[in-house]
């Protein structure tokens, strides 16, 4: 029988084509990193236009998603959450901010404009209570932020969504939307919890050498499965969509108004803790959120209209990271800036 020693695991030129293949998997990840801005508003606008061949995908949605939250959990280890546990501050301020603060100004927003029982509100208010984006990590590494600490804040936050989620859309809307806690909590369960404790396991096991050795094909299939997950959503809610083109008018200004808010309370929520590294990881964990799970739950639990804002702020979350991102660049060559961290004016930030 054959040993699967780690050095098995090491590829040397002198087998084949496999060091290029793994280049070229990493490089392939690295272009659709760089163009995730792009791609996922691109795959909205395919999915609504290819609406009756993939509506019949859905389906495939759970298994994805678990892929998708595989990947991400194996990128992190024990030792990252327990450190972040071990800043207590930020990691609650982090949860404040965008699972107390975010979805009540959401209902607020909402209620407003469409009364408390529209499913629009129940859509922002979802946007607000999903858990963190995965992609936020890429961001807050092109910023100089603290890459262990949102890692470990996207698991341990995405592990907690089976009961923040439920316990959220209770305290806000009560009697007036019915939840199937059971079901809710079950496919939570499955498709996010369970391939979250997987993930964590397999980079344990491994010693922290999946990620990397794995790379080459998770990454970019990943990156192919989150594109997958946002057209057969947007496919499925097409025929809603166009039906109701007059309410976009109202919508769509109100999700850019959501996001921008989000980005908002987590650079000023994230202040006084004055680590710049932290301001950084917070203010884009506060803007961005895990949009596909917030599809499947809107698709799956609710009114087909509630994925509506859900959708719309696919077109919305990375552009506004760029600008944020721009933002953050321009911040840290201030005098505001040296002012709250006492760190000079654009000096690298250090953790």
């Amino acid at each position: 029988m054959r040993s699967w020693s780690s050095s098995s695991l090491r590829f040397s030129s002198k087998r084949g084509q496999r060091p290029d293949m793994r280049e070229n998997g990493n490089r392939l990840n690295r272009l659709l990193e760089q163009y995730l801005f792009l791609l996922t508003p691109v795959s909205l606008i395919l999915g609504f236009l290819l609406s009756g061949q993939m509506h019949t995908w859905v389906d495939a949605i759970p298994w994805l998603f678990a892929y998708l939250t595989f990947v991400m959990a194996s990128g992190c280890s024990l030792k990252q959450i327990r450190d972040a546990l071990r800043m207590p501050g930020a990691m609650l301020l982090t949860f404040g901010l965008t699972h107390v603060l975010a979805p009540v100004i959401a209902y607020g927003i909402g209620s407003w404009i469409f009364g408390a029982e529209s499913p629009y509100v129940i859509g922002f208010v979802l946007f607000a209570v999903i858990p963190l984006g995965v992609s936020s990590v890429i961001w807050v590494s092109l910023s100089q932020g603290h890459v262990p600490f949102t890692l470990a804040m996207i698991v341990i936050d995405t592990a907690l969504s089976p009961f923040v989620i439920p316990l959220a859309l209770e305290t806000l809307f009560g009697a007036s939307v019915e939840l199937d806690h059971a079901g809710m909590l079950a496919d939570l369960l499955k498709i996010v919890v369970a391939p979250t404790l997987i993930g964590v396991a397999v980079n344990e096991l491994s010693r922290g050498r999946f990620k990397a050795w794995s790379a080459p094909v998770c990454g970019p299939t990943s990156k192919v499965a989150l594109c997958t997950v946002i057209m057969i959503n947007a496919a499925a809610i097409a025929p809603y969509v166009v039906e109701l083109k007059r309410d976009m008018v109202v919508v769509v200004p109100l999700v850019v108004l959501l996001v921008i808010l989000c980005y908002l309370i987590g650079f000023a929520g994230s202040v006084w803790l004055r680590r710049p590294e932290l301001m950084i990881a917070i203010t884009f964990s506060s803007g961005m959120r895990n949009i596909s799970l917030g599809l499947v739950l809107a698709l799956t639990y609710f009114n087909p209209l509630t994925a509506v804002p859900v959708v719309l702020a696919i077109l919305i979350q990375q552009p506004f990271a760029t600008l944020n991102h721009t933002f953050m660049k321009a911040f840290m060559r201030t005098n505001l800036y040296k002012k709250i961290t006492g760190i000079p004016p654009g000096e690298q930030v250090r953790y």
